[in-house]
């Protein structure tokens, strides 16, 4: 009988154990999450902040579909080593898990460019439940936001923030919104709009450092200008979590390299999701996660 461990809950980890479990009705499928949720809708998190769901409504597989399925979560549960040849790996405790096929579906985090002051209090990125807490909690005594990057995502947090009543200033490095969606006049007829919601834009504009004392004060631009802010989102991407490949000796990239059977360079070890590189790129995005753990999941 089979043992398979999937280290990530996200879309990828969590397709993958369905369909394992489609195929093998019996062999011990453990998920482990250092998040404290199941299985939720990291898509919606702009919804929790503007307060227009609770994490309940996030949460898509309850714990009675995990039950149902004899599928063992471990929430909480950070796995910080491996051994392929071993065929185990191991928590942040030190508790040893041994495995028959394990999949590397870990997700990645939001990057961070080298701001001056970008460790202060009140800047915060959104990629997990957790950071929509902290941003939740922040913003009820903050009236002005920057948000650094305009892209898809972070113009969705902007009007998460418009919602809870902040001044919302979107600093773009690109000279128009969405250069790889938009042409010119679509950018510009999409500012327009955002405007008339109470959007501000600097657009072709660079923040040099985020200032304040122990929390943000303002956001100083390269040109000179300053924007008053009690709360920045930086929203610049983000990067494969690749700390389980060299314990696991995986050859990587951007990401952990794998064949289109999802396998990466370790026998009996798969990676999916944002964690996976097929070809030339990781792809980031929730239909490509959700499709590579259908495959490695079979």
């Amino acid at each position: 009988m089979k043992r398979y461990v999937i280290v990530g809950n996200g879309v990828a980890g969590t397709t993958a154990a369905e369909h394992i479990r489609k195929l093998d009705p019996e062999g011990p499928v453990t998920i482990f999450t250092e998040e404290d949720l199941p299985f939720y809708w990291r898509i919606r998190l702009n919804e929790f902040i503007a307060g227009e769901t609770d994490e309940a409504g996030l949460v898509s597989k309850k714990p009675d579909w995990y039950r149902g399925l004899g599928i063992d979560l471990r929430t909480g549960t950070r796995i910080v080593n491996g051994d392929s040849q071993k065929k185990a790996v191991a928590t942040e405790k030190g508790d040893e898990i041994p495995y028959d096929e394990l999949l590397v579906a870990a997700g990645s985090h939001s990057f961070i460019p080298p701001i001056g002051g970008s460790e202060k209090k009140g800047v915060f990125a959104l990629r997990s439940i957790q950071d929509a807490r902290e941003i939740s909690e922040w913003i009820e005594t903050a009236d002005k936001a920057v948000l650094i990057g305009g892209g898809l995502l972070g113009l969705e947090a902007g009007n998460a923030l418009l919602k809870r009543n902040l001044k919302v200033t979107v600093v773009e490095f690109f000279p128009r919104l969405l250069p790889r969606q938009l042409d010119e006049e679509g950018a510009k007829r999409l500012q327009g709009m955002m405007e008339e919601m109470g959007f501000a834009f600097r657009l072709g504009a660079k923040t040099k450092e985020i200032r304040g004392e122990d929390r943000v004060s303002e956001v100083f631009l390269e040109g000179g200008e300053k924007l008053p802010a009690q709360a920045v989102v930086i929203s610049a991407g983000v990067r494969p979590n690749l700390d389980l490949a060299e314990p696991l000796g995986l050859d990587v990239d951007k990401g952990i390299k794998v064949d289109e059977a999802l396998r990466t360079s370790r026998p009996h070890v798969y990676a999916a999701g944002d964690v996976a590189q097929f070809g030339e790129m990781p792809y980031g995005i929730w239909p490509a996660a959700m499709e590579q753990g259908q495959v490695a999941g079979a």
